[in-house]
């Protein structure tokens, strides 16, 4: 044995079946809203009732909206990014590390592929905008940190749950409120990036640890079947017996000599 202690899940187990349900719905709604909003150019009821309380904002707000929205862009993404995977990092968390750039990556890409299948658009044909790709992103980021803390701290079911959806839901909030206010989205958009999330994130996680419980248990096992001596051993011991019993039987026939 190594002495090292065993890494910390990314999703941890009491945790599974709370976000595989989440994840279930969040997958529906993301249906459900593509179906609806496939192909259209124009916000929907609820799209017009919450961009009149929200977009257009002025003075400072519009200040905070950019600065929130440069964290969804290639520059200000690359900087978040990089500042979590430090931390991982510095915790010796490589597997939450790699949490962060796949569900990244797979979110972003889903949102991205999605946007072409629905092909809903805003102020024109070439801006498609289902589901929101910034508010996906940070949704997601947030919900890797959230996992990380949450397996870290020993949270339980009800307390961990809480807090990893109440990240991502503060996250795609805060996201989604800059889209809306700089008019780069709809409500709808909004929430389909955070649903988005909320669906890759947590099947990501279980696969990360279950593919690295299977290469730890291979790399065990190895170690089990190759690291002793058993065969080698038997083989110099044969020869040894067989060398020894040859001197014994020389002796014995020089013994028995005139």
């Amino acid at each position: 044995m190594s002495g090292r202690p065993a890494p910390h899940p990314v999703l941890p187990p009491a945790l599974r079946v709370p976000l595989a349900l989440t994840a279930v719905l969040a997958a529906l709604v993301v249906l459900v809203l593509g179906v609806r909003y496939s192909g259209d150019g124009e916000p929907g009821t609820v799209d017009t009732t919450v961009s009149d309380a929200v977009h257009g904002v002025d003075g400072p707000w519009r200040h905070v909206a950019l600065a929130v929205d440069f964290l969804g862009e290639p520059a200000g993404s690359v900087l978040l990014v990089t500042a979590v995977l430090a931390g991982c990092l510095l915790l010796r968390a490589p597997r939450a590390a790699v949490l962060v750039v796949a569900c990244l990556a797979l979110t972003v890409g889903t949102a991205t592929v999605l946007k072409s299948l629905v092909g809903r658009t805003i102020h024109g044909d070439g801006n498609l905008s289902y589901p929101s790709g910034h508010t996906a992103f940070a949704t997601a980021l947030a919900l890797a940190v959230a996992l990380l803390v949450t397996g870290r701290t020993g949270l339980g079911r009800t307390a961990g749950t809480l807090c990893v959806l109440g990240a991502g839901a503060a996250a795609g909030a805060a996201m989604g409120w800059a889209q809306v206010a700089l008019g780069a989205h709809y409500p709808t958009d909004v929430l389909g990036g955070c649903c988005t999330a909320l669906a890759v994130v947590p099947p990501t996680a279980w696969l990360i640890d279950r593919t690295a419980g299977r290469a730890a248990h291979r790399d065990t096992g190895d170690r089990s079947t190759g690291g002793g001596t058993g065969p080698d051993t038997g083989v110099v011991a044969d020869r040894d017996s067989g060398g020894t019993a040859g001197h014994g039987a020389d002796r014995t026939a020089e013994a028995g000599r005139p």
